[in-house]
């Protein structure tokens, strides 16, 4: 493999949500993930939504529930940089693949732990969602129109971002630390904090009073008429985003808003007219005209793409943005690097489990009878040949 993290090698215990993504963010940078899957029919969660999310790895099937399976982890730990799992706290250690046993084998190990409360707390054990964890962080609240209830953004916000984001950069981070001190260490992502950090720009906008708690009210989270989305006449929508006053000022020139109802940016009492106008000025064209009008100026505007669309953007076109991998368009590996890629850009599809079983084991220096072994007893599975 290619890319800045060639020559590491981690160990990703399979599992959904965000320790996926940060599996899918490693692997896209070059790293070797090695992903540990479930024996025999295979993990139901390598099809449907996860395909993308598995993508740029190997697929070994152990059976952590036995113990040569186990054994077999721990002897992969030997020639790893780095293992990471997203089990409650305490399910790795019942397993016997936690941080002392894996780290008593390699000392240098960087062992990463994703969960949604974090390995201590009084919640810490206790089960939950994506939505659960940004509603501890603050962040969900703050995301919704005025007056209305909190609209969850997605997984994007914690998953994601607070989540699988946070343990790649915390795995990466631990990384760099070990070639200075020749020391592994545990790296603890919580969803909670993870999506708190996200939220920098409103702990401070608070501190200095310019961040309220009243949703919708806000600049950034459509309080404002020059920071949000309009309907278009076909019905679909555009953004707007004219937040500095020069920006702002010549998107009242293109658009020729009348003077004086926009002559005060900020002036709030304003602000129910001006977006009453803006919402039925946007109203009398497509949303492609106002793209011919306004798409490329400073005037801070861009339309409002679905997914199927953006393949059809010329600027997602023009970068290469999208690409296709297994017949699924998807988000093309970022961020990009002067001298290394990963496969030109080009992810490779998602693996069937127990796909590279054995070549792996091999390569990991297990002997062709001791991988025998683990495959007649049932504690890892090679997945057979797939059809072209």
């Amino acid at each position: 493999m290619s890319g800045p993290l060639a020559g590491i090698r981690i160990i990703e215990l399979a599992g959904i949500g965000p320790a996926p993504f940060c599996g899918m963010m490693l692997a896209d940078m070059g790293a070797e993930v090695i992903r540990v899957e479930r024996p025999g029919e295979g993990d139901p969660l390598t099809r449907g939504p996860h395909k993308v999310l598995f993508r740029n790895r190997r697929s070994v099937a152990i059976d952590l529930k036995t113990t040569a399976g186990v054994a077999a982890v721990l002897r992969m730990c030997v020639k790893a940089e780095a293992l990471f799992e997203g089990f409650r706290p305490g399910v790795a250690e019942r397993l016997g693949v936690g941080p002392d046993a894996c780290m008593s084998r390699n000392p240098r190990l960087v062992y990463g732990r994703m969960t949604g409360w974090g390995q201590t707390g009084p919640l810490a054990t206790a089960a939950g969602h994506d939505i659960n964890y940004i509603s501890l962080s603050g962040a969900l609240h703050g995301i919704g129109r005025a007056f209305e209830k909190p609209a969850p953004p997605l997984n994007l916000v914690g998953d994601n971002g607070g989540g699988g984001l946070m343990l790649a950069f915390g795995i990466t981070c631990a990384l760099i630390e070990t070639t200075r001190s020749g020391k592994g260490q545990v790296v603890d992502a919580s969803i909670v904090e993870g999506s708190a950090a996200l939220m920098a720009t409103m702990f401070a906008m608070r501190h200095t009073g310019e961040w309220t708690a009243a949703r919708g009210t806000n600049m950034l989270d459509s309080g404002v008429p020059y920071y949000d989305t309009y309907e278009t006449r076909d019905g679909k929508y555009v953004s707007i985003a004219a937040i500095e006053p020069k920006f702002f000022a010549l998107l009242c020139r293109i658009l020729e808003l009348p003077l004086p109802l926009f002559s005060e940016q900020n002036e709030s009492l304003r602000w129910p007219e001006q977006r009453h106008y803006l919402a039925d000025l946007f109203r009398t064209r497509t949303r492609d005209d106002w793209c011919s009008l306004l798409e490329g100026s400073d005037a801070c505007f861009s339309p409002v793409l679905d997914i199927g669309e953006l393949t059809q953007h010329p600027h997602i076109r023009a970068r290469a943005s999208i690409v296709e991998s297994g017949g699924i368009p998807q988000a093309a590996p970022t961020p990009r690097f002067s001298r290394t890629s990963v496969n030109d850009g080009l992810p490779l599809p998602a693996a069937e489990p127990g796909m590279h079983t054995v070549e792996t084991l091999r390569a990991l220096g297990f002997e062709s009878h001791e991988i025998e072994d683990l495959l007649a007893t049932g504690a890892a599975f090679q997945a057979p040949p797939t059809s072209t």
